[in-house]
């Protein structure tokens, strides 16, 4: 059949539309980017917006150049890794077993799962149970008290509840018990929310800066938001600007919040690419019901 004027009008009317969403989305991102490559006089003059104008890596040099960087780094890939391990191994097991109908206190689980969306015992009481449970200033007070989003829990929930019955009936009659259903037939069929579920965890945990903020004291174990919010600050946890020199943090004071935001969202870009085909199968599929 040949499309209508009118449905041909319609499809045009949506690509613009989406490329100016496209373009209003990622105009920040390449500001962000020519200002953490432009000099210091071009960002205050406000003459910098997709070109980086006279080019500058000193910023760059600065902060690479000091190796409490590279250990915040290393910090932040390790509290991503096992965080996003930790927080997909709950999520997964939690979700495929409040998804069986035939669970008993169902209801009771999803229940206190979906209360804590809504209430929880503040800072002040988290604080005190993380300390006495000796767990300040160790990775364990980073990566397991927010180890499961309900919202992503939810998600793979209704995922579960989708895939054919007739499926887990056929493995059980092979003799397998919920275990080995779980890994040996659920999972291979579940990799596209598993994905989703890897990137959203691996994004919150990256970015993540307020639990080592609150739990975390010495600089060693800083994740690198901290230092980067700190070198936005102008100012480390002892008061003095990255690499010990004020100087420095002073001459490039323009830049360093583009520099230090690029420095951060880089590898969730590089990360993204690898997983984006299961991305909207994935939030889709965890979505409709049948």
């Amino acid at each position: 059949m040949k499309d209508s004027t009118a449905y041909r009008l319609f499809r045009v009317f949506n690509v613009v539309v989406l490329l100016v969403i496209v373009f209003v989305t990622f105009y920040p991102f390449l500001n962000m980017v020519a200002q953490s490559f432009s000099s210091e006089g071009n960002i205050n003059s406000g003459k910098v917006n997709l070109i980086p104008l006279g080019f500058n890596l000193e910023t760059y040099k600065v902060v690479m150049a000091d190796s409490m960087f590279w250990t915040n780094y290393e910090n932040t890939v390790i509290y991503t890794v096992v965080a996003t391990a930790i927080s997909i191994v709950l999520t997964t097991f939690f979700a495929y077993a409040i998804s069986k109908r035939r669970l008993k206190g169902r209801n009771l689980f999803i229940g206190i799962a979906v209360f804590t969306m809504f209430f929880n015992g503040g800072i002040i009481p988290n604080y005190v149970l993380i300390t006495s449970l000796g767990m300040k200033n160790t990775l364990w007070a980073i990566v397991l008290p927010n180890a499961i989003s309900v919202f992503n829990l939810l998600i793979m929930k209704s995922f579960f509840e989708n895939m054919p019955e007739e499926l887990e009936e056929a493995a059980a009659i092979d003799g397998l018990n919920t275990y080995g259903i779980l890994l040996r037939i659920v999972l291979p069929l579940s990799k596209a929310v598993l994905a989703t579920m890897i990137l959203f965890y691996a994004v919150v945990n990256w970015n993540s800066w307020f639990s080592a903020f609150l739990y975390l004291d010495k600089k060693e174990l800083f994740p690198v938001t901290i230092f980067l919010r700190n070198l936005i600050a102008g100012a480390t946890s002892e008061g003095t600007s990255f690499g010990g020199s004020a100087e420095n943090l002073t001459q490039i004071a323009s830049n360093v919040k583009a520099v230090a935001m690029v420095l951060s969202v880089v590898p969730i870009l590089c990360i993204y690419p690898f997983v984006q085909k299961y991305f909207v199968t994935g939030v889709m599929l965890g979505s409709v019901k049948q």
